[in-house]
């Protein structure tokens, strides 16, 4: 029987991470159950990560390399400022309807009582894509679709939203889609005065 490549086994262990945070009674993972879930021991888990708070490090580098490279992208194709935004809006919650586990790391629920230095982690995404966002709107101000005063309120709520979306599908229980009549919401809040 050939022997997994370390890197290899360090994915199925994030995925069967990801994919036990997609139970929608949420309770706490812990490294025995997981290695139980993997059928390896708990020895095991560690000699590929340090520890659990590693584990969600590195499923905090997936999204964080996945949703920034996709804002890249849509930067790069998106001329129109508003468009940008709303881009970057969609992705987001589209992104959490296709890794529901990865919503419960999104919004620091599955984060709860792991390594503080996690939620700071996560607090610094939030930053950079209310960041992202920010400087869409500016290409929209300069191209006199909103006001450059508006620009850091109207950033504030496309995350919260963002935000708030993922925490009611979370809490539905994986089963309130979160782009469900998400156009004509962000829409509105690109919008509105």
């Amino acid at each position: 029987m050939a022997s997994t490549p370390p890197g290899q086994r360090r994915m199925q262990i994030l995925q069967a991470l990801a994919e036990m945070l997609e139970q929608p009674k949420g309770d706490r993972i812990t490294t025995a159950a997981l290695a139980r879930k993997l059928e390896f021991s708990e020895a095991a888990l560690y000699r590929h990560f340090a520890s659990k708070a590693q584990m969600f490090e590195g499923l905090i580098e997936f999204i964080e390399s996945t949703v920034f490279g996709l804002i890249n992208r849509i930067t790069e194709q998106q001329n129109d400022g508003l468009l940008q935004a709303r881009d970057m809006v969609g992705m987001l919650l589209n992104f959490s309807a296709q890794n529901p586990g990865m919503t419960r790391v999104l919004t620091g629920e599955a984060l709860v009582n792991e390594d503080e230095r996690l939620q700071l982690r996560m607090n610094q995404f939030y930053d950079r894509v209310e960041l992202a966002l920010k400087q869409a709107l500016r290409i929209a101000a300069s191209e006199g679709q909103t006001r450059e005063a508006d620009v850091p309120a109207r950033a504030s709520m496309l995350v919260s939203f963002v935000i708030g979306r993922w925490h009611r599908y979370a809490k539905s229980g994986f089963k309130n889609n979160p782009t469900q009549d998400a156009p004509l919401q962000i829409a509105l809040l690109l919008t509105s005065v």
